[in-house]
C-alpha cells in the first residue's frame, strides 16, 4: 500500500515545475562559495577542505532549508486546492501510507540534493584549480547532510500540512536554517532539527568529527515526532467542503 501511495506521489512530481528548483537552487550557493574562495586566498589555503565550508556556509543555512520547505510546501499543495482534501481522506488507504509516501519522497529529494550538490562542488574544484586528491570524506557529508535534511523534511511536511499558503511554510525553512547556524555556533547543534542539517554536511568546518549516535538519535527523535504529530492531525481531521 505504501508503495502504491509512493508511486502516485512520483508520478505528481513528473511535470511539476518543483524540479527547476532543485536543479538550479544549488547552483548559487555554489557560486557564491567558490567566489569567496578564490577572493580570499591566502585565508583559504586547505584546498578542497576551504572551498567545502564556502559551499556549505551557504547551501545548509539559506538555500538547502528554503529548497526543501518548497518541495514539502507543494507536496501539499494540491491537498489544499478546492475539494481535494476530500479525495484524500476518503481514500481507500490508511493515513498513514498517504503521509509516509510524503515523507519518504521529500527525503530522496533531500539525497538526490546532496548528490547535484557533491557534482558541483567537484566541478567548482576543477574550475577553481585544485589538483589535490578529493576529499575522501566527501561521501560522508553528503550522506549525513541527506540524513539532516530529511529531518529537516519531516518537520516542514508538518507546518505545510497545517498551513494552506505556500510561502509560510517557506519562509520557516529559511528561518529555521538560520537559527540552526546559530544553534549549532552556540554548541546546542544536536538539539535542534535544523541544524543537523548544518552538523550532517560539517558546514563551515569539514574536518570535524560528527558525534553519530546523538546525531542519529536527535533525527530520529524529531523525525518520528513530527510525522506522528502529522498523521494525528490527518485521522482527526474533517472532511469538509470548503
Amino acid at each position: 500500500m505504501l508503495l502504491r501511495c509512493l508511486k502516485a506521489e512520483i508520478q505528481k512530481c513528473r511535470h511539476c515545475p518543483v524540479w527547476l528548483a532543485f536543479l538550479m537552487l544549488p547552483i548559487f550557493p555554489a557560486a557564491l562559495g567558490t567566489g569567496n574562495y578564490l577572493a580570499n586566498p591566502e585565508a583559504l589555503d586547505n584546498g578542497w577542505y576551504s572551498l567545502w565550508s564556502q559551499h556549505t556556509l551557504f547551501s545548509s543555512t539559506f538555500f538547502l532549508p528554503a529548497l526543501l520547505g518548497v518541495f514539502c510546501a507543494w507536496q501539499w499543495r494540491l491537498e489544499h486546492w478546492d475539494h481535494n482534501w476530500n479525495s484524500f481522506l476518503t481514500a481507500p488507504v490508511p493515513v498513514g501510507c498517504l503521509y509516509g509516501a510524503k515523507l519518504i519522497l521529500s527525503a530522496g529529494m533531500s539525497l538526490l540534493a546532496q548528490g547535484w550538490i557533491g557534482a558541483l562542488f567537484l566541478l567548482s574544484g576543477r574550475l577553481a584549480g585544485i589538483s589535490e586528491p578529493v576529499p575522501p570524506e566527501l561521501p560522508q557529508w553528503l550522506l549525513w547532510g541527506g540524513v539532516g535534511g530529511a529531518c529537516v523534511c519531516a518537520v516542514q511536511l508538518f507546518f505545510s500540512l497545517n498551513i494552506r499558503a505556500f510561502a509560510p511554510p517557506v519562509a520557516f525553512g529559511l528561518a529555521g536554517g538560520i537559527l540552526g547556524l546559530m544553534a549549532t555556533a552556540q554548541g546546542m547543534g544536536y538539539a535542534f532539527p535544523y541544524s543537523l542539517l548544518c552538523l550532517g554536511m560539517r558546514a563551515n568546518n569539514p574536518q570535524m568529527e560528527l558525534d553519530i549516535l546523538p546525531f542519529c538519535l536527535s533525527a530520529w527523535i524529531y523525525t518520528t515526532a513530527f510525522a506522528l504529530l502529522a498523521v494525528r492531525y490527518l485521522r482527526r481531521r474533517d472532511i469538509s467542503a470548503e
